[in-house]
């Protein structure tokens, strides 16, 4: 039965109380399903033999045949290494060990022949192996196939003698054990079209590889099966919303929206812009509650998008909400909008943590009155004593900065039917991810940026390059444009980062004596920080020092020039964010990314892609291959209950877009799985973890 997969580890035979505690504190590996589901980062192959005059320092994993000739206990008690001399047919090596050092003298024996694996370097001109994996050649062998699986472990786990050698024994156990005793997850309607692998020959195969060519098999089974009961579960809650949850219906597009349009709109809209409203429109009055991500650059003119869809929502009577997660950008919006709806008579407000006391009671007031049309703010919104008369559309921007659990709060401010919901982020989402962190959304991208803008000049300058960088500063000044100088840091409390910026403020005042200096960070009051960028924003400073504060929130259209110091340091969206600062108006614009000369490659690739293009998703495509998905966001948050063991985001799109396609096909034939042919689908999706409450509704 099943349930068998779910016995603690420590009833394995070869491991055993003890070895189970560390296995759940260091691998979280509790149950026999666990440790089955811990897959091998990487194969060697244990078909082929060295003779060890062939032995290079160079070489990776190598493994070779002979004897034992003597053992030596050598240095003082605390540094203290066992040197085994290694000889075969062709010449001796030394295998060297600074930990077991008392099991391992214990149990070689000179004069018995071993197998000896492991990777060779040389010491005083001579070849050795430290920690080498040695075999019994005599002693019964693991049939482990042809590839040697290897899995990631610890410190603690290796000095315990619980290393890769150690742990593909205990998966030898488990494979032993567990015989007869696994039930395939995918019906055949499911396996038979990708001729995929059974269930339990790729969990064989991908621990004990017989050859290339299985491994590669099970490989695709397993990322498939991982993939596709994600995208069974995201899809299954975006069906079962939409039967749940009826919506507002929008069904005027009156007044408000066509006075704005013929008398206040601020430039003509772009062809993606008009697309993406009328996907908008659409789901409005559907009669259907929206729940719509809205994807675009720095620049690209979401806030007006933004702003025409809560027109839409005056139109039939409903209030609407835009929460942004700092208060600069909730005052940006805030001051944009407020320009962009004069004459209208719109009543808009701005509700933030720095809002005073009596201006929050009017608001308040006016709010439940259904006197007040759109709120502005920051986390403030969804305090409990903010109540709405109508509250019919949700606006969340840079919404990845918010938690679940916040954007539920806003979006049960509505009794009965919840409002209408859009999502904006200027990062953009890489393909992969967008399915999976946000598959039950339906995606709307603006993917051109207004007329007149530029593309931004991207170039990457080492140190010896610093005075030609300063001079151009100069000139771009001396034109009557802005600069943006930000420094690096990464944690408010590290000193070493903050003196950095301080440094830097101080070489500033040197370097451009003539130039009026602005200088804002975190930890600065927000007043601090406003009148700041107040200074920056009207033009009585010509240089603004900063940290990354300024990634979101600034519009400084005659800002021409960001110089980001330590460019190296920087993630590839936070850099593609820094960047999106300048070129906001008709101006040509420069990023200048300082480095120093010692760089990892993967910096240097981060580097050349800013380099090479602006295109957000293009950087964000590389991002995700260069750092990997790492712990996906939403995956706990959203209840998806499917962790990744096999599969990368970054790497399987295709495997990705056909699991999404075929889970697709399956709902819309069968929403709730009770066909007797997804009988087998029904029981898996039933042992998927749930949350208590449907995330999907609120993106």
């Amino acid at each position: 039965m099943p349930e068998y997969l779910d016995q603690d580890i420590k009833f394995l035979p070869g491991v055993g109380p003890k070895r189970a505690e560390l296995l759940k504190k260091e691998l979280n590996i509790n149950t026999f399903r666990d440790l089955l589901y811990y897959f091998p980062y990487k194969y060697i192959d244990r078909t082929k033999f060295h003779s060890i005059a062939e032995v290079r320092s160079n070489q990776a994993y190598i493994q070779v045949k002979g004897k034992i000739r003597s053992i030596e206990l050598q240095g003082e008690r605390h540094k203290q290494r066992l040197t085994a001399v290694f000889a075969d047919e062709t010449g001796v090596m030394d295998l060297v060990w600074f930990q077991g050092i008392k099991y391992i003298r214990e149990n070689l024996l000179p004069g018995k022949t071993y197998v000896v694996f492991g990777k060779p370097s040389v010491f005083n001109g001579r070849v050795n192996i430290i920690h080498p994996e040695v075999e019994d050649k005599t002693s019964e062998q693991i049939k482990t196939g042809v590839l040697q699986a290897f899995y990631n472990t610890t410190e603690k786990l290796k000095k315990r003698f619980l290393n890769t050698q150690a742990l593909n024994k205990i998966q030898y156990s488990l494979a032993q054990q567990i015989r007869g005793k696994i039930y395939e997850t995918l019906p055949p309607k499911v396996t038979e079209p990708f001729k995929l692998m059974g269930l339990k020959d790729a969990l064989r195969q991908i621990h004990f590889p017989e050859s290339t060519q299985q491994l590669q098999k099970a490989t695709f089974r397993l990322k498939f099966e991982e993939l596709f009961f994600i995208q069974l579960k995201i899809l299954s809650l975006k069906h079962s919303r939409y039967e749940a949850f009826k919506g507002f219906v929008f069904s005027n597009v009156g007044y408000n929206f066509n006075q704005f349009y013929n008398n206040n709109l601020p430039f003509e809209l772009t062809g993606a812009q008009k697309k993406v409203i009328k996907e908008i429109r659409k789901d409005l009055g559907s009669g259907k509650q929206m729940n719509r991500l809205l994807q675009g650059d720095v620049g690209s003119g979401k806030t007006l998008v933004a702003l025409m869809v809560s027109l839409i929502s005056f139109d039939n009577g409903f209030q609407a909400s835009l929460m942004a997660p700092t208060e600069i950008l909730a005052i940006q919006h805030f001051n944009t909008i407020r320009k962009m709806l004069t004459g209208l008579g719109v009543k808009t407000a701005l509700l933030t943590g720095s809002t005073k006391k009596s201006e929050r009671k009017i608001i308040h007031e006016q709010l439940e009155s259904g006197d007040l049309q759109l709120l502005i703010g920051t986390h403030a919104l969804i305090e409990d004593v903010v109540s709405f008369d109508k509250l019919g559309l949700v606006i969340i921007d840079e919404q990845h900065r918010f938690g679940v659990a916040q954007r539920a709060k806003l979006w049960k401010k509505n009794a009965g039917t919840p409002p209408h919901i859009l999502v904006m982020t200027a990062t953009p989402i890489p393909r992969t991810l967008a399915m999976t962190l946000y598959g039950d959304l339906e995606v709307s991208v603006i993917d051109e940026l207004p007329p007149g803008r530029k593309p931004i000049d991207t170039r990457h300058y080492f140190e010896n390059r610093r005075k030609q960088v300063y001079q151009f500063i100069r000139s771009q000044i001396d034109a009557g444009r802005q600069a943006y100088i930000v420094y690096p840091l990464i944690s408010e409390s590290e000193k070493m980062d903050y003196k950095n910026l301080e440094d830097g403020y101080e070489l500033m005042q040197e370097v451009f004596p003539r130039y009026k200096i602005s200088m804002v960070h975190g930890r600065m009051k927000p007043a601090e920080k406003d009148a700041e960028m107040q200074l920056f924003k009207e033009g009585k400073t010509q240089i603004m020092v900063a940290t990354t504060v300024i990634e979101v929130g600034v519009d400084v259209p005659n800002a021409s020039i960001m110089v980001i110091e330590s460019a190296e340091r920087f993630g590839l969206s936070q850099l593609h964010q820094l960047r999106g600062r300048v070129g906001r108006g008709a101006e040509q614009s420069y990023c200048l990314l300082m480095s120093s000369y010692k760089i990892s490659n993967e910096s240097r690739k981060r580097l050349e892609t800013m380099v090479r293009t602006n295109d957000g998703f293009e950087i964000a495509e590389v991002d995700l291959k260069l750092r990997g998905p790492g712990d996906i966001e939403g995956t706990q948050q959203s209840g998806l209950g499917v962790d990744l063991n096999i599969a990368n985001l970054g790497k399987d799109g295709e495997i990705l877009r056909i699991a999404r396609n075929v889970a697709s096909d399956i709902l819309d034939d069968d929403p709730k799985l009770e066909k007797e042919e997804n009988k087998i689908l029904r029981y898996q999706f039933q042992k998927m973890k749930n949350t208590e409450f449907n995330w999907s509704v609120i993106s």
